[in-house]
């Protein structure tokens, strides 16, 4: 999916669930398949691919079947969205602190 069909929203609310957060945490060690995943989670096949697709579709994971295996992996859109977003806000605040400081500043002066 490219960067820019993706959006904010979908990669928090991919993050917010626990399950997707393990995924992610351990695809961060490597590629893994799908019951690789499934197996120190406790959960079946058929929901571990619930949750990659999830992933999957906003960017943060992707997945290659080889064989009869699919390999899962992480990928990088969804995180520079997300980076993008973290970014902008932060830029924003500073700003605004910035704008505190000037005033601040001519307070002391005056």
């Amino acid at each position: 999916m490219s960067r820019a069909a993706i959006t904010a929203d979908q990669v928090f609310h991919a993050l917010g669930d626990p399950t997707r957060r393990a995924i992610v945490e351990r695809l961060a060690q490597g590629p893994a398949s799908i019951s690789g995943l499934a197996q120190p989670l406790g959960f079946t096949l058929t929901a571990i691919a619930q949750h990659l697709q999830v992933l999957c579709d906003c960017g943060l994971a992707r997945t290659e079947k080889v064989g009869r295996v699919r390999t899962c992996s992480l990928q990088t859109a969804g995180f520079t969205v997300m980076e993008d977003w973290i970014a902008e806000r932060r830029a924003t605040l500073e700003q605004q602190l910035d704008r505190l400081g000037d005033f601040l500043a001519q307070e002391d002066d005056g």
